[in-house]
């Protein structure tokens, strides 16, 4: 599944036109922590702050209001400053820790007023938990512990253990199934508590700071790691953290959060191009552009191009018309075939040789998610722009260099439709 801007593409049959609706939806919850938490609303809705209420009533306001959906499929991510509520939240969504008020919903059922029998059935079919912890059980080994959810369950140990172990080689530990948790890494260890989550199969995984123990390296290996397993799975994904980057590179949408409640809601470009008050434009201002944005944002609709089947006399008339001195060539499906030249061209009009037989494939292409950090390395090298392709080799776009220094000029502006 992909999210662009707030509309949401999944891969559905043609036929089918009902609503996606969200797996998860929370509505208006709160949280206070202490003894009086009705006293400490009546001062938040006076417009007191979250420590002038704990100083008055000693109850923490924890959570205040807060709202959103999470969509099939989708990676939302909670991120915020330390004692934002992040975490509070998420561990509202199973409930560990009960709501104050509020409504949260998980396909549909209302899980706030749910006995402790309902809860038990939530967790262990809808809900994966990963821990920044890694909350291993140290006395049992890897297999036990990443079929440990089944063994609740009832699963015999014949099947529970065939089952770890193929989830087990799903996020590359095969073979250390008979490791005790102290013999790994801590890459390792949180792979376990990754493989852990998704041997019950749940329709949620909820990562609590899942990679914020984990050296810088070992934590870029396990992002990758994540989402490759969710191109392959299409779980949806709650995650927590602090760090700004680590939301960027994972989040379909990003949920900022600052005293208890949500500030802005948005995919990743949205939250850098246009924050919605002072405090995001703030958090973001130091972001590293071309490390978020990609070559969709800047690339510009590729024009002129020549057909394969059009000659290069049609190629030179491109080329003259446009004053520019080479021409992109593709098939009848827009499949990229490479690159003709004006100087070429001349000369395979003079010899009367085919289009086909002058056209260079020595040149830069790039995916449509390939971040701009990538694409500079490219273009600096090569004199002609780069071609954005898609899945199936379509020639979708071009980047040239002065696009990528005005769309990270333009920060606040729409690239795509003034590219």
């Amino acid at each position: 599944m992909k999210l662009e801007g707030s509309v949401i593409f999944e891969k559905r049959p043609i036929e089918d036109t009902t609503p996606l609706q969200p797996i998860i939806r929370v509505r208006n919850l709160t949280k206070v922590f202490g003894q009086n938490p009705e006293k400490a609303l009546e001062l938040h809705r006076k417009g007191r702050s979250k420590q002038e209420i704990l100083e008055e009533t000693g109850s923490t306001l924890a959570l205040t209001n807060v709202s959103f959906d999470v969509m099939p499929g989708e990676t939302f991510v909670l991120m915020g400053l330390s004692g934002s509520g992040k975490s509070t939240l998420l561990r509202c969504i199973n409930r560990l820790i009960k709501p104050t008020k509020g409504e949260i919903r998980i396909d549909g059922k209302e899980i706030v007023g749910m006995d402790q029998e309902e809860l038990r059935m939530i967790r262990r079919r809808k809900l994966g938990m990963i821990f920044q912890s890694f909350a291993l059980l140290p006395h049992r080994t890897v297999l036990d512990n990443v079929a440990f959810g089944l063994e609740i369950q009832g699963v015999p140990v014949e099947e529970r253990h065939k089952k770890a172990e193929e989830v087990l080689q799903m996020v590359g530990l095969g073979g250390y199934g008979a490791s005790m948790p102290g013999e790994l890494s801590g890459g390792m260890k949180q792979r376990v508590g990754l493989a852990r989550a998704l041997t019950s199969d749940p329709d949620v995984l909820l990562m609590d700071e899942a990679f914020s123990a984990l050296d810088p390296l070992i934590r870029r290996d396990m992002q990758d790691e994540l989402l490759d397993l969710q191109q392959r799975l299409e779980k949806t994904i709650i995650f927590v953290t602090h760090d700004l980057d680590e939301a960027l590179k994972l989040g379909d949408r990003i949920a900022l959060m600052k005293d208890g409640a949500i500030v802005q809601v948005g995919t990743p470009e949205e939250i850098l191009t246009n924050p919605e008050n002072a405090y995001v434009e703030k958090f973001v201002a130091d972001v590293d552009l071309t490390r978020v944005y990609s070559a969709s944002d800047v690339m510009r609709r590729p024009e002129p191009v020549a057909r394969c089947t059009g000659g290069p006399r049609v190629a030179l008339h491109l080329m003259e018309e446009h004053d520019i001195g080479s021409v992109f060539v593709v098939d009848r499906e827009r499949r990229l075939k490479g690159l003709v030249t004006l100087e070429d061209t001349l000369k395979a009009v003079r010899a009367g040789r085919g289009l086909e037989e002058i056209i260079t494939t020595e040149i830069p292409t790039v995916a449509l998610d390939t971040p701009l950090t990538d694409i500079i390395s490219l273009i600096a090298g090569s004199p002609y722009p780069v071609a954005v392709v898609d899945d199936e080799s379509r020639l979708r776009g071009l980047v040239f260099r002065g696009a990528i220094l005005a769309a990270l000029a333009r920060k606040g502006e729409d690239f795509n439709a003034t590219a």
